[in-house]
Formats: C-alpha cells, sequence, structure tokens
C-alpha cells in the first residue's frame, strides 16, 4: 500500500461503488474548484438573497461560504439553492459575543486577505484589485452593507462599477459580478489558485461521503481496510 496513499485508497474504493457518470463529474468539478478565494455574508436576513449566494459560489467553483449570524439565522430556500448546499461548505459564525470579529480571525489565520465590498471607496475597482494573495470578500446587507466594524477590520476595500442612479446591486447579482471579474483575472494569471491533487482527492471522498448512503460510515470502513493491509 506505499504507492497509494490512504486517501487515494478510499476515494478508489468510493468509485468502484458510484457510478461512471458520476465519477467524471466529480474529477471535473474538483479540478476547477478553489479555496483561493471565498465568500463571507455579514448578517444577511433574505433567505432568497442568501440561497441565491450559495448557488452562485457553486456555479464558480467556490468551495467555502461564511456566514456571520448576528441577528438572522442563515437559512436555504432549496428552490433557489437546487442542491448548492451539499458541494458547498458553509462556516457559521454565530458566536454571541462579535462573530463578525471571529469570522475575520479565522479567515486571517488561514491566510485571507480581508476584502470588504462597498460603492463608497476609490481604493480599487473589481478589475484592479491584487490577487496576490488569497481573498475573502465580505458582503453586507443591501440596504446598510457591512458593519462599521467590518470595514474597519478590512485589509482591502473594493467596488464593483456602477453607471446608473441606485448605488447597489441584488447582493447575489453583486457576488455573481464579482467572482466572475476574479476567476477570469485568477484563469489569465500565473498565480495558483486551484485546488492541489490532494486537496482534490480530499474533496471527492466528501463529496461520496454526501451522496451514499452511511457514506461516513464506508469511509471508516475503507480506512480500517487500508491500515490492515
Amino acid at each position: 500500500m506505499s504507492q497509494v496513499t490512504e486517501n487515494k485508497f478510499v476515494l478508489d474504493e468510493f468509485y468502484d461503488l458510484i457510478t461512471p457518470n458520476k465519477i467524471t463529474l466529480f474529477d471535473r468539478i474538483a479540478a476547477e474548484r478553489t479555496r483561493y478565494v471565498t465568500i463571507a455574508l455579514e448578517n444577511i436576513y433574505q433567505e432568497h438573497n442568501a440561497s441565491a449566494v450559495l448557488r452562485t459560489c457553486d456555479c464558480f467553483g467556490i468551495q467555502d461560504l461564511n456566514v456571520i449570524e448576528k441577528d438572522n439565522q442563515y437559512q436555504i430556500q432549496r428552490d433557489i439553492a437546487l442542491g448548492s448546499g451539499r458541494w458547498v461548505d458553509i462556516h457559521n459564525f454565530n458566536e454571541e459575543i462579535d462573530p463578525t470579529k471571529r469570522c475575520i480571525n479565522d479567515l486571517k489565520n488561514r491566510g485571507y486577505q480581508i476584502v470588504a465590498t462597498t460603492p463608497h471607496t476609490d481604493a480599487y475597482d473589481v478589475h484592479n484589485l491584487p490577487i496576490d494573495k488569497p481573498l475573502a470578500f465580505f458582503f453586507g446587507t443591501e440596504r446598510q452593507g457591512l458593519s462599521k466594524e467590518m470595514m474597519s477590520e478590512a485589509d482591502l476595500h473594493v467596488r464593483i462599477p456602477m453607471y446608473g442612479f441606485t448605488e447597489s446591486f441584488n447582493i447575489s447579482v453583486s457576488v455573481a459580478i464579482l467572482l466572475q471579474t476574479i476567476r477570469q483575472r485568477l484563469e489569465l494569471s500565473d498565480v495558483s489558485w486551484k485546488l492541489t491533487e490532494t486537496e482534490q482527492i480530499d474533496l471527492k471522498i466528501q463529496w461520496c461521503e454526501k451522496i451514499l448512503n452511511g457514506g461516513e460510515a464506508l469511509s471508516k470502513e475503507f480506512r480500517a481496510r487500508y491500515q490492515k493491509d
């Protein structure tokens, strides 16, 4: 077994159980996934917007969505999310004292630059924002935007150019525009922003566990078999 890592062994065992179509799908999508960019939502109270953002993250290959729950609990509307909650990892921050600070610190400790999205900045727009380091984009409510705490803690501020009388897009639209632009820029860059092969294997195991009944138990069984052999 020295030539095959434990996780590769586990994935191969799972792949013997799922359909070839699903295998092809997992391999293709995992190869396009990233944790170089992540999204954080601060106190979003409209369920349809929150669900649409989750779906948008999946569509653009964003693996992690961070949700700060101050006054509002994050709820997913299934008819809008269309199952994207199964494929995107949701990280909830709902501590009674300062969940925003907890989320910021968590992301900074993981190497992210904290980026506040706001129409009230001349610092950067989505076309010239530096992308040489991992980026965590924070979005607030349409009416109030991000909290003052969030704005002051941010490393960078970015805006999406707008040319009309209103100065805010729907939040799900804002996330989509930003991710479309940033992903396109990353595709054209020399930055290593996609998941490594090892990370892809880990992720595909996670997906297999979710789609199979008793998936986690199977994973433990496969690992025990690997150790025994």
